[in-house]
């Protein structure tokens, strides 16, 4: 089997905004190259990505994704969301490169770009890597992203990690709102969940995240998963339930995240807490408003890089 590949050369200053707008149209699997070393601070413990031997930050960068078949529909709308963010800042050449490869370079390709890492207590590491946790860390999670499915690694998951690390606690029900790979799912469980929730509008999730709950020993009935838009669903909403879950995440967008809101608010029991993520920083007053509105207490709001998360609290 063959996939496109799409690079689109832009400046690491574009690189933000321009994902936001891909995310938008349905484009969730990205990689970033770029010269800019990764070294954030997450809950006292310090998190690093070391970059090639010889790579230095000089302002370029690619943005590449996949898909299986040509779109121009989908590429008309790419090079629309590249020109909107070139109205407002550089985005360099701006242009998108389109290449055919085949499933097996591309599988070899990712396995570059995603390595293990730890977030807090939480070392995450890739399943074709065999590396110990690092001293002092106890809790592990391997996980194969598939083709199209979130690694941990980026900054709008990270802080959905550590939401759960700050807020869980034993015995919680969780539900998770687009659980794509499952690696939130997985670790609500290792921090003391009772039994997680999911929902997603693609039902190729279901497999990838149960074959990282397999390998990570999780056992299937931890956890319980829907396909469907939950927003708009009645049936789904009532299947998920009212006022049943101690913590929800939800790390998707933030335009995803407003219309959510009533249902967030309904789902959640009362004293619940609501982790949300996948926010771009010029969306975070929309989403606290959002949030707020349909009565939930704002409690927290973190950055990183330009990603938000908010938490809330239903009272």
């Amino acid at each position: 089997m063959s996939y496109i590949k799409y690079t689109i050369n832009t400046t690491t200053i574009a690189s933000d905004d321009i994902c936001y707008y891909l995310t938008e149209l349905g484009i969730n699997a990205l990689e970033i190259e770029d010269g800019i070393p990764c070294d954030d601070v997450i809950q006292g413990k310090n998190y690093s990505e070391l970059l090639p031997e010889g790579i230095t930050d000089d302002g370029k960068c690619n943005i590449i994704f996949y898909l299986d078949e040509p779109d121009d529909t989908l590429l008309c709308g790419v090079k629309k969301a590249i020109d909107d963010v070139g109205s407002y800042m550089d985005v360099g050449a701006g242009t998108v490169k389109t290449e055919v490869i085949d499933n097996d370079d591309y599988l070899n390709k990712w396995k570059e770009y995603f390595h293990s890492f730890c977030v807090g207590d939480l070392y995450i590491k890739p399943t074709w890597e065999t590396s110990d946790a690092p001293k002092g860390v106890d809790k592990v999670i391997s996980i194969d992203p598939g083709i199209a499915f979130g690694t941990g690694a980026h900054e709008t998951t990270k802080l959905c990690i550590e939401g759960i690390q700050k807020y869980l606690q034993a015995n919680d029900n969780v539900l998770d709102l687009g659980f794509g790979s499952g690696i939130l799912d997985i670790t609500a469980l290792l921090y003391g969940a009772s039994h997680v929730t999911g929902t997603d509008i693609d039902s190729v999730c279901v497999e990838v995240a149960g074959d990282n709950l397999a390998v990570n020993n999780i056992p299937t009935d931890k956890c319980t998963f829907h396909i469907g838009d939950i927003t708009g669903d009645k049936a789904l909403q009532d299947n998920v339930g009212a006022e049943t879950y101690d913590i929800i995440v939800a790390n998707i967008l933030a335009d995803i995240i407003i219309p959510m809101a009533p249902v967030i608010y309904s789902a959640l029991k009362f004293g619940g807490t609501v982790i949300t993520s996948g926010i771009i920083d010029f969306k975070e007053q929309e989403v606290a408003k959002a949030l707020s509105d349909v009565g939930l207490k704002i409690t927290e709001t973190k950055h990183l890089g330009e990603w938000v998360s908010i938490v809330a609290m239903k009272e």
